[in-house]
């Protein structure tokens, strides 16, 4: 199991240790790709808080859960997630059908 630190204040720093590369304009490129991604409704990695997007997304990636390895698979990811959630919750009520019937 992971856990997940909350921090006080992120630092630009942190975020460049945990993409593993010294080049800051590289990290603007990530957390704004993952802001658009939040945008286009992906939900948050870590627990919410009160900060704005682009920070949130800093977070996300000091985290350690937003990466460059894994940008690209997060929405993908995200929809497969949500699909099995629904077929549970359909076969659950199915479940809850039938033993009613019986």
């Amino acid at each position: 199991m992971e856990v997940l630190y909350i921090m006080a204040r992120i630092t630009v720093q942190d975020c460049l240790v945990k993409i593993g590369d010294n080049n800051r304009f590289s990290l603007v490129h990530l957390a704004v790709e993952r802001v658009k991604q939040r945008r286009q409704g992906a939900p948050l990695l870590i627990p919410p808080r009160k900060n704005k997007e682009i920070v949130m997304a800093l977070r996300e990636i000091a985290a350690g859960v937003v990466s460059f390895k894994n940008i690209n698979e997060l929405p993908d990811r995200l929809d497969v997630d949500e699909d099995a959630m629904e077929s549970s919750a359909e076969e659950q009520t199915g479940n809850k059908t039938t033993e009613q019937a019986a």
